[in-house]
């Protein structure tokens, strides 16, 4: 399985204007495979931890889940449905995968096949749908994994390689470079922070691995942009550090609550600039409070109107976009530690994310 983003597959309603064209990219040297330049040798490396999953799921569910998100194809008549998708070995020890969450997310059934053919049976341990990520165990019977890359390094213009396994008809690699990075606005996801790769990702690669040339996992690759079939050169995959802080935290509590911190923010816009009265500089992109719920969080913890949020857990903050990403990856009973301008002073603040049944997205 895998997501599209276009006019009949994936939330958008309009046709995007793209040209078919596959990237040539001139790999370089990296290693004489039998005197051939060749990428074989990483290949083999990393293979081992790419892993093909099937599910089967009652045609009822997956027919709803059709009909909510247009992210699979006409369900079989038949007693049950058939689906597939691929995943990374991440722990080979306890039998920990990950995939995509739309991948299994109405999974009756999880059946994991290794690159040696064998087949296992898989147990989901948790999803999050926001993400679109998912964890699978399986017995942990002499699994491969992968290395996890250092994803704040990556640059575009990095050489990956895609790998996953598209349209059931086995293993598959691909190649390319890394083309954007932080890609926030592509309105799949409710969190997104994307790699963007001219790597070919297909149908059936969703929950697949991108690796970087040192055979490390760096991102799972989840959509590509176009239509069906074809690779127009714009695929993305969820990078490995939000990954990891999702998996984590599915492994060590199963709680994926996101909790009320009770603000709105907004980019400081000319016209907020002036209205707030804020000492902020022209070019200046971090959020600004707008608004901030009595008897919240943020309002207990003492954050007001005007506040320009400039860092959050010690770290500074770009924009909207990449504060709510970051509060986003929290959950009830973290506390998230602002640095923010007040009158031109930085002050320091301490919000405890809240559970809320009511409103369980961070505002």
């Amino acid at each position: 399985m895998n997501k599209i983003i276009g006019a009949v597959f994936l939330l958008s309603a309009a046709i995007l204007p793209v040209a078919f064209a596959h990237a040539s990219v001139p790999l370089p040297i990296i290693e004489q495979a039998a005197g051939t330049r060749s990428l074989a040798p990483i290949l083999k490396k990393v293979t081992p931890a790419i892993v093909s999953i099937s599910i089967k799921t009652h045609p009822v569910a997956e027919a709803g889940a059709q009909k909510r998100a247009n992210r699979r194809a006409e369900v079989p008549a038949a007693d049950h449905a058939h689906a597939s998708g691929s995943g990374v070995v991440l722990d080979a020890r306890e039998g920990l995968i990950i995939t995509n969450n739309h991948v299994i997310e109405h999974a009756d059934e999880i059946t994991v096949k290794l690159s040696d053919g064998r087949e296992l049976p898989g147990k989901l341990m948790g999803g999050d749908a926001d993400t679109d990520i998912a964890v699978v165990k399986v017995p942990a019977e002499n699994l491969a994994s992968l290395p996890v890359g250092d994803a704040s390094k990556l640059e575009v213009g990095d050489f990956v390689l895609a790998i996953g396994n598209p349209f059931q008809i086995g293993q598959t690699a691909s190649s390319g470079i890394i083309s954007g990075l932080h890609r926030n606005n592509i309105g799949i996801e409710e969190y997104e922070n994307f790699i963007q790769t001219d790597a070919a990702i297909y149908p059936g690669d969703s929950g697949g691995a991108l690796v970087n040339l040192d055979g490390e996992l760096i991102g799972i690759n989840t959509a590509f942009m176009g239509a069906p079939n074809t690779n127009p050169g714009m695929g993305f995959a969820i990078p490995i550090d939000m990954v990891r802080t999702v998996v984590d935290r599915i492994v060590e509590t199963g709680d994926l609550r996101r909790g009320r911190v009770g603000i709105t923010f907004e980019d400081p816009s000319p016209s907020l600039v002036r209205e707030l009265k804020l000492l902020v500089s022209a070019a200046q992109t971090t959020p600004v409070i707008t608004r901030v719920e009595p008897g919240s969080p943020a309002d207990r913890a003492g954050v007001k109107v005007g506040d320009v949020v400039t860092e959050l857990g010690g770290k500074p903050v770009l924009n909207t976009n990449d504060l709510r990403l970051r509060l986003g990856l929290m959950w009830v009973g973290d506390i998230a530690d602002f640095t923010v301008t007040r009158s031109g002073k930085p002050q320091a603040l301490h919000v405890a994310i809240a559970d809320s049944e009511q409103r369980p997205r961070v505002k």
